[in-house]
């Protein structure tokens, strides 16, 4: 996967109209690049529009936001990897905050996540981060290296299958505070030196994002901080404008 790496997730917006819109309004100022991915986490009834869009562009990429790591069943309203996979998407969002937080999912639950995203042959973005409460007790380097490992706990040591990461703290989600580039570096460092112990020498292989209120305005200095490989961002990527300067920062 090129980088850097800029995912946008849409979260609950862009329904299959607004999607259509989006898309053509963006692809139409946005020519194909040869030095960067860009991935696309629409809502589960946009994925259809957003994967006609990108059918022709190798670097745009189509996402899910959620998967259930049940192959099929009675889980209504789920989806599963393979039914994803099956609709166009190469990659899968695994353990983001609001995921977490939210809807309770748990570091067990992300795990079996990731494991059947790779079985149905999708990229696991697997989501780390911590709360405020556990940044002001000095514990944000235990609890991000507590979700990989739990996240990753399925996978076979050393792994060397697809892969991304994505450090976003919590306290930076949708409030407009970000860390600084010297934050989301020493966090990056941390989660690189335990995808080495995990992946050997491959570890390079995987980006690590930082997302957390990441806008256009401090999108080239968080991406210019020492291991960080690209970007997850929510409410900038809704605008296609706006998402135009930070894919191109």
């Amino acid at each position: 996967m090129l980088r850097p790496v800029f995912a946008a997730n849409w979260k609950m917006n862009n329904g299959p109209t607004a999607a259509v819109e989006f898309m053509r309004s963006f692809i139409s100022v946005y020519p194909k690049q040869n030095d960067r991915t860009v991935i696309f986490f629409p809502p589960a009834l946009s994925v259809a529009p957003v994967r006609a869009a990108v059918r022709e562009r190798a670097d745009l990429l189509l996402g899910v936001q959620n998967i259930h790591w049940e192959a099929q069943g009675a889980f209504t309203g789920e989806i599963s990897a393979s039914m994803a996979r099956d609709a166009g998407a190469t990659v899968v969002l695994v353990g983001h905050s609001e995921r977490r937080h939210v809807f309770g999912e748990t570091d067990e639950e992300c795990g079996k996540k990731v494991v059947a995203a790779e079985k149905a042959g999708l990229t696991p973005m697997l989501c780390v981060g911590e709360k405020l409460e556990e940044r002001e007790r000095g514990e944000t380097e235990s609890v991000v290296l507590r979700q990989l490992r739990a996240g990753l706990s399925g996978l076979s040591a050393p792994h060397s299958g697809p892969l991304l990461i994505a450090y976003e703290p919590v306290w930076a989600i949708g409030t407009g505070k970000t860390a600084t580039p010297a934050d989301a570096a020493a966090v990056h460092r941390v989660l690189r030196a335990e995808l080495s112990a995990f992946a050997g020498e491959k570890a390079g292989r995987v980006p690590i994002l930082y997302g957390g209120s990441v806008n256009q305005g401090n999108a080239s200095a968080l991406l210019a901080a020492e291991n960080v490989d690209g970007l997850l961002v929510g409410g900038a990527s809704l605008d296609p404008n706006t998402w135009l300067s930070i894919t191109t920062a």
